[in-house]
């Protein structure tokens, strides 16, 4: 099989996969704590399926960039952080699912498969406080 040959399969299995896995999404995904992987399996399976998880999440994540002129791209590479494991991973998360088209687009999915819609997390740092602030009564000097 050619490249170009290969991008093409690996675009349709874009485009099959991404939609599934915000199907099958928790609604909760983004506001719920963290919980351990695959916690009742050996060490050694979690370790594969760890790896695995973390290489389809580096492959989505690349294909998702490589498709930046393509509509897509940004639920490609939304769902690849999903898959990593990295420092900050949950704040860049939340700062991608509060983007209005981001969330709009993966609810509109959800809504074709009769899913309810997702949880957008509050906002973080100076944004998040500063519209938590508009809604309370000033208190002190």
């Amino acid at each position: 099989m050619s490249v170009s040959g290969a991008g093409v399969v690996a675009f349709l299995a874009t485009m099959v996969l991404i939609p599934i896995l915000i199907i099958r999404m928790p609604t909760d995904y983004f506001v719920r704590e963290e919980v351990p992987l695959w916690p009742g399996l050996r060490r050694e399976w979690r370790l594969v399926l760890f790896g695995a998880k973390n290489l389809l999440g580096g492959i989505l994540l690349l294909g998702g960039l490589a498709m930046v002129v393509l509509p897509g791209q940004v639920l490609t590479i939304l769902v690849g952080i999903m898959l990593l494991n990295f420092p900050g991973k949950r704040r860049l998360e939340h700062w991608l699912i509060r983007r209005c088209s981001i969330h709009r687009t993966i609810n509109w999915i959800r809504a074709k498969r009769y899913r309810p819609p997702l949880h957008i997390p509050p906002a973080y740092g100076r944004e998040g406080s500063a519209a938590r602030e508009r809604g309370k009564p000033r208190t002190g000097p």
